[in-house]
């Protein structure tokens, strides 16, 4: 009777490691370079060359040399296709790249140096369009931009502005303004553009803005070709800061799990038991 219960026992426990093995042999999902490419739409050379400069994890290898990817493989992917539409295909790359070689930290960092990117775009957008909003309300400043027929020299421009002769030409030294030059003499001749430019360089300077960022400005307003072109574009750039926002978002969260489901961990940040400093208590120095 002991030998019958020992063989039952026995015969249980085969049993249930027998179901335990199928299922985890069930739960480690394999697929193939097809499966991954399908689901985006992008064509199986393309995962290869994604798995090749260190987008995706390495795949596993059949006996006969075939690539087998898992589910770590396809989160991995969609992370990459949605860090390529929130911050490019060298940054997304970058980004991978460290987490597939343990580098949290780095990948975290290009993370935050593309919403540093971000900010700096909203933060021009709003000098952009508030510069817009002045000149345009402004009429006396905007007559004065546009309807002066005569140039001015660089004294004449200076004495309107209430500025010195010395100011304008540091403007100039970095590509604020762009006067013209007078045949004979080589004197500075400040048209109405150079004029409106002059006019909103000057704005932004008492609103305490640093000159490499007016410079950005002034260039937004030529390459759309006046304020009245800008104001129309700036809900376009708008939007598409919004979207790039939102894809961040995104991108983030399939970062999230990608980190999660491949077990990337941070460094330890002290000893044991000790909490990691949170965003209301900075290191002490």
């Amino acid at each position: 009777m002991c030998s019958s219960v020992y063989l039952q026992t026995r015969l249980r426990l085969f049993c249930f490691r027998r179901r335990v093995s199928g299922i985890k042999s069930q739960s480690v999902k394999h697929l193939r370079p097809h499966d991954l490419a399908r689901e985006h739409g992008i064509s199986t050379q393309a995962v290869r060359n994604y798995e090749r400069d260190g987008f995706i994890p390495l795949a596993r290898r059949t006996p006969s040399g075939y690539r087998t990817y898992t589910e770590v493989h396809a989160a991995a992917l969609r992370a990459y296709l949605a860090l390529v539409q929130a911050y490019g295909y060298a940054t997304g790359g970058e980004i991978m790249r460290s987490l597939n070689t343990g580098d949290l930290d780095g990948a975290l960092t290009a993370v935050d140096r593309g919403h540093a990117q971000l900010l700096r775009d909203r933060s021009t957008l709003d000098a952009v369009g508030r510069a817009v909003e002045h000149l345009t309300r402004d009429r006396e400043v905007a007559a004065r931009a546009s309807a002066d027929g005569d140039p001015l020299s660089i004294g004449e421009l200076a004495r309107r502005l209430g500025v010195t002769a010395a100011t304008l030409r540091n403007w100039e030294a970095v590509g604020i303004l762009s006067p013209a030059r007078e045949p004979v003499t080589g004197h500075r001749s400040f048209g109405a553009t150079d004029v409106r430019d002059a006019e909103l360089t000057h704005l932004l300077r008492r609103g305490g803005y640093p000159l490499e960022h007016i410079r950005t400005v002034i260039r937004q307003i030529r390459t759309a070709g006046g304020t009245e072109a800008l104001s129309d574009a700036l809900d376009d750039w708008r939007r598409r800061l919004t979207v790039r926002g939102v894809s961040m978002l995104d991108a983030a969260a399939r970062l999230g799990g990608y980190v999660a489901l491949h077990g990337i961990t941070p460094a330890r940040p002290g000893a044991a038991g000790e909490a990691a400093p949170g965003p209301e208590s900075p290191p002490t120095v």
